[in-house]
């Protein structure tokens, strides 16, 4: 099954342990710090709208991209919730299209390690480049091949709740660089309980794949791409990337226009 398709019902879910306001008010500060204090901004690979919405509330002109209609779904359930006006599109990162340009581009919660073939990264960084502003920035995050190697390689990882749960089961491939998930839902069927009495779950099954890049080959795509690298920093401090970050962020601009 493709990823986030089943798991997308119960993604906030598992996702509840995420501090996104604290995440939230760090991407918001390198955004200030770097002079984008309004205007049009891309959340790519948006998921369910969590981070679209924290800065929608920061007074952004936001638009979400992602490739799961699920994900979507659920996003757009939050933006009628909030009133915020978010345009949505369905679109896969690599082949993203903007009826426009936008001040600042940023990509969190790892989306960017789901790029796994070869030129995926040069092409998402040409296309971000085309559709900023002039000296507009590129915000994003990756998990590092650190955290792949000593943290979630070769580990099953496994969480209940009250109406579902997961098992989570992690191989990496050093090299490769490519960590694979196998992800096992088990999500209760509230029809099924309450005709039989008892708790009936469905279980689902997802392949996911995240590779890992280095700030060298990040760097290196960058400049092919034709982008400015900015800085790089072990995540949600300003302090350098070190050897055992496990996510680091990354700020880039738009030069040439």
């Amino acid at each position: 099954m493709e990823a986030y398709t089943s798991f997308a019902v119960v993604y906030d879910t598992f996702m509840d342990n995420v501090p996104y306001e604290e995440w939230g008010e760090y991407l918001h500060g390198l955004l200030l710090e770097y002079g984008v204090e309004d205007g049009l901004v891309l959340d790519l690979g948006c998921g369910t709208g969590t981070m679209t919405e924290i800065l929608a509330s920061k007074g952004y002109d936001m638009t979400g991209v992602d490739f799961s209609e699920e994900m979507l779904d659920i996003a757009m359930q939050k933006r009628t919730k909030s009133g915020h006006d978010i345009l949505y599109l369905m679109q896969d990162m690599r082949e993203f299209e903007l009826y426009g340009t936008v001040r600042a581009i940023v990509s969190v919660c790892d989306s960017m390690n789901y790029l796994t073939e070869d030129g995926d990264l040069e092409q998402v960084f040409r296309l971000a480049n085309n559709y900023l502003d002039p000296g507009g920035l590129f915000i994003f995050d990756m998990n590092t091949e650190y955290k792949y190697r000593e943290m979630l390689g070769d580990q099953t990882i496994a969480e209940e709740r009250e109406n579902c749960s997961f098992i989570w089961d992690n191989y990496y491939y050093e090299e490769e660089k490519i960590n694979e998930y196998q992800l096992s839902l088990f999500v209760e069927d509230p029809v099924l309980s309450e005709k039989t009495g008892q708790d009936i779950c469905r279980k689902f099954q997802e392949m996911h794949y995240q590779r890992a890049y280095s700030l060298a080959e990040v760097k290196a795509a960058l400049e092919v791409a034709g982008m400015e690298f900015i800085a790089a920093y072990d995540a949600f401090t300003r302090n350098p990337v070190h050897q055992e970050s496990e996510r680091m962020y990354i700020i880039a601009r738009e030069q040439g226009k």
